[in-house]
């Protein structure tokens, strides 16, 4: 994985281009992406942290099932602060489980499970954590989707085309499983 210390979206983002150094980011500061439906906002990343972790909010409206996808050699938790996200997982053992987050709800994905959410309330948001072994993959969201210095949702929703799901997913450890098929309700 490639550690990304600055990038030509990060002028407006409060974030620092060199590493090593504090910083403080008030309310819609961040690197900022434009993913399917959904706002992603990057406030640390591999870069601030060595590459052992990383810090993003995702919002989004109520909307399709994200596609299944498993991330090797990274752990990664969803804690949800507002409306509603339905995370679906399978562990190593092939056992699947969903569970309605609503604020305060706390999920937490091993490495090699397959997983997938779903927004399932207007305005809803996640802040997410990953680390592991193989570093941080905060800057999947900006390089497969559309970097952005707007604060709110895209007005139409930036669907990459499927080639460029495996290219800049193997490039951030993220396999996407398109075969893959949830027993949901």
């Amino acid at each position: 994985m490639t550690i990304e210390y600055a990038t030509r979206h990060r002028h407006a983002s409060g974030i620092p281009p060199e590493p090593g150094k504090p910083y403080f980011l008030e309310k819609g500061e961040g690197d900022r992406a434009h993913l399917f439906g959904d706002l992603f906002t990057i406030y640390a990343g591999g870069e601030q942290t060595e590459n052992t972790f990383n810090f993003f909010t995702c919002e989004g409206p109520r909307g399709d099932i994200i596609p299944a996808h498993v991330h090797p050699d990274t752990y990664e938790v969803f804690y949800v602060t507002a409306g509603a996200v339905r995370l679906f997982v399978e562990d190593t053992e092939g056992d699947q489980q969903e569970k309605l987050l609503t604020p305060g709800d706390f999920g937490f994905v091993p490495k090699n499970c397959p997983h997938a959410y779903r927004m399932e309330r207007h305005h809803s948001q996640v802040v997410g954590v990953a680390a592991g072994p193989a570093g941080t993959f905060e800057r999947f969201f900006e390089n497969l989707g559309a970097p952005t210095e707007q604060r709110g949702l895209p007005h139409d929703p930036v669907v990459p085309p499927a080639e460029r799901l495996d290219e800049v997913g193997h490039r951030y450890d993220v396999r996407f499983l398109p075969d893959h098929r949830w027993d949901t309700r």
